[in-house]
């Protein structure tokens, strides 16, 4: 956002401050007894051990930490608050969310809170009947499928890296019916997910005519990536971004998983361009420069110098390559599926 603003494309108008939903808002999805104990959790700073057991807070994957309910309950707020906003239609953008692997009763993968399926109840409350979630996060959405496999009525496609966590999403699990699952191997390339795009995302949501699509927009699959090893450039994400679009007269674009500063950062403002209908300079303007170059990442140093080019400018150069005969394979066992 900081970048966005540094580049004047993020105006007062076009943004909206996210309310922290409420628990009974959460237990839409979510149990009662998780929510308390998350709340109990922040408050305290420490779990007991049944707590952890139990609903897997106070892990190495899920830490307690000051802000532990109300940064999740946030971005939960935003992910409610974006389907209320498209409720006559329009776009929304919520980088915040994305958290896809929090289940009903325990935190999972960082994700203490699932706003994607509270984002989707939320739509169905309001009258959206028929909504497509599609995820191009490098990890399986595993708790979006728990809620919804089964369910006619809402569409999941998801692009993963195979054999990573959460080690679900094979190929043949298709979730009683409404899931398409396209692991990927190492590598992955632009080239590929266009294949993927023209020959099974998009025609799949396209036949699920719906009413409004809801895109994962993990920024994990990209090559600068140090938990994935796809090869993803960031024009890949804007392409996903541009094809969906047009598809349902609403469209919610939420953030996910990213672990470096600086390829997060320039994906997800390039991803804004895209909404938002502004032009990608070759260049970056000193005071976005700025804004990257004040960047930390934890461990990196160790990696040696930041390439310049994750400073200066904001468009990666596309990343082609061949279709591998393997991938192109399972392409077409989904699309004839």
């Amino acid at each position: 956002m900081d970048l966005a603003r540094a580049l004047g494309w993020l105006q007062p108008g076009q943004y909206r401050q996210s309310p922290r939903a409420r628990p009974a808002a959460l237990t839409q999805w979510h149990t009662p007894d998780y929510v308390a104990a998350l709340e109990r959790a922040e408050a305290e700073g420490a779990v007991s051990d049944a707590v952890r057991a139990r609903h897997g807070l106070g892990t190495t994957s899920n830490p307690v930490f000051p802000e532990m309910f109300r940064r999740p309950a946030t971005s939960a707020g935003a992910a409610m608050l974006a389907a209320d906003l498209v409720r006559a239609g329009g776009v929304v953008y919520t980088p915040a969310g994305g958290t896809h692997h929090g289940m009903p009763d325990r935190a999972n993968g960082f994700c203490y809170l699932n706003d994607p399926v509270l984002c989707i109840l939320t739509l169905r409350r309001l009258g959206v009947e028929r909504v497509a979630y599609v995820d191009i996060d490098a990890h399986h959405c595993d708790g979006v499928q728990v809620a919804f496999a089964g369910d006619p009525r809402v569409l999941l496609v998801s692009v993963h890296e195979e054999r990573r966590w959460p080690f679900t999403g094979a190929l043949d699990d298709d979730g009683g019916g409404n899931c398409v699952n396209l692991p990927v191997p190492r590598g992955f390339n632009d080239t590929e997910m266009r294949a993927a795009l023209e020959e099974v995302i998009g025609p799949k949501v396209a036949a699920h005519r719906p009413q409004a699509v809801v895109l994962q927009c993990g920024a994990d699959a990209l090559e600068e990536d140090p938990l994935s090893r796809l090869a993803l450039s960031n024009a890949a994400h804007r392409g996903v971004v541009r094809a969906l679009r047009p598809i349902a007269p609403r469209f919610i674009v939420l953030g996910g998983g990213g672990y470096n500063p600086w390829s997060v950062a320039r994906c997800w403002t390039g991803v804004w361009a895209e909404l938002a209908g502004h032009e990608i300079p070759d260049r970056l303007p000193p005071a976005a420069e700025a804004v990257l170059r004040a960047l930390t990442g934890r461990g990196f140093e160790r990696r040696g110098p930041v390439a310049e080019t994750l400073l200066t400018t904001l468009a990666d150069t596309p990343r082609e390559g061949p279709v591998r005969p393997d991938l192109r394979a399972r392409l077409r066992a989904l699309a004839a599926r």
